[in-house]
């Protein structure tokens, strides 16, 4: 079931980028930014209203909230310094570049979670990342390493607002894994929503107009983010959050997909290499977890 939750989770997600992208030009980083989560909140609200009809929803506690502001604020700045990258680099390279994750991920979890990993899960943990690295087809020698830098602390970032909505998903004092991921989802947006509603009305309002300008295109990123993310959870639901992240490098693909078809961006030989790699990777965790 996570795996599945996983698929579905990526393709919406590369989706989703690729509409904050386009909308990063119209409305500026924070604007695309703040987007994925105004516009989401009312999907993720509808959707436990509606479940709510079938299972109680569980309070949140202090533990609960505390994990949910771990994910919610990391989510939003490595979606920010995302879409910072997006301006220099290519779609598919800056997708490469910030699903190096995996690694901070499973240490994150090892410590905080207490996540046992494994030195075969390391394995295919550190291969799929190395498949990343060199499918990222940075040019270190002209500056590309700002660029790598930056995408390395965004993927940092995305893997610790994994680690603390597992946390919260795993504090709920009951429910099962849908009511547990539709509840901490509803919770990261409303947190998102208030936080970036509060920083463009102080220092960005021409964005807030822009948002509006745009709705139609903003309200189809909230969808697809609201989408993607209550898959997200269910994985997180489901199983270690690194297993969920490293699977999902299979998103680099779908994005190298999109370049090629809709950007006309094409591949080195290196990036196939980082590719086999990665398939590699993720081969090789799934089969661990099945065993």
């Amino acid at each position: 079931m996570w795996i599945i939750a996983t698929l579905i989770a990526s393709a919406a997600q590369t989706a989703r980028n690729a509409a904050q992208r386009n909308l990063t030009v119209e409305i500026g980083t924070m604007g695309a930014t703040a987007v994925r989560f105004l516009f989401g909140l009312p999907f993720a609200a509808a959707f436990l209203l509606l479940w709510s009809l079938i299972s109680p929803i569980p309070m949140p506690d202090a533990a609960v909230l505390g994990w949910v502001a771990l994910g919610a604020s990391s989510q939003i700045a490595a979606t920010a310094l995302m879409l910072v990258i997006m301006k220099s680099r290519g779609f598919g390279v800056t997708t490469a570049l910030i699903k190096t994750e995996p690694v901070s991920l499973a240490l994150i979890g090892a410590v905080v979670l207490a996540e046992p990993m494994g030195a075969g899960r390391l394995a295919a943990i550190a291969t799929a990342t190395l498949g990343v690295i060199l499918m990222s087809g940075t040019d270190w020698r002209s500056g590309g390493w700002r660029a790598a830098v930056t995408g390395l602390i965004a993927g940092g970032l995305f893997g610790l607002s994994a680690i603390g909505f597992r946390g919260a998903i795993l504090a709920l004092p009951d429910g099962g894994y849908v009511t547990r991921a539709g509840t901490v989802l509803v919770l990261g947006l409303l947190a998102q929503t208030l936080v970036m509603l509060a920083w463009l009305g102080l220092a960005d309002r021409p964005a807030l107009q822009g948002i509006a300008r745009h709705w139609r295109g903003s309200l189809w990123a909230g969808f697809l983010g609201s989408f993607a993310s209550l898959f997200w959870f269910l994985g997180f639901a489901l199983t270690a959050a690194a297993n969920v992240r490293t699977l999902a490098l299979i998103e680099v693909g779908m994005a190298q997909l999109v370049s090629r078809k809709v950007l006309r961006e094409g591949a080195s030989r290196r990036q196939l290499f980082g590719m086999a790699l990665i398939v590699l990777g993720v081969g090789a965790l799934i089969a661990l977890n099945a065993g």
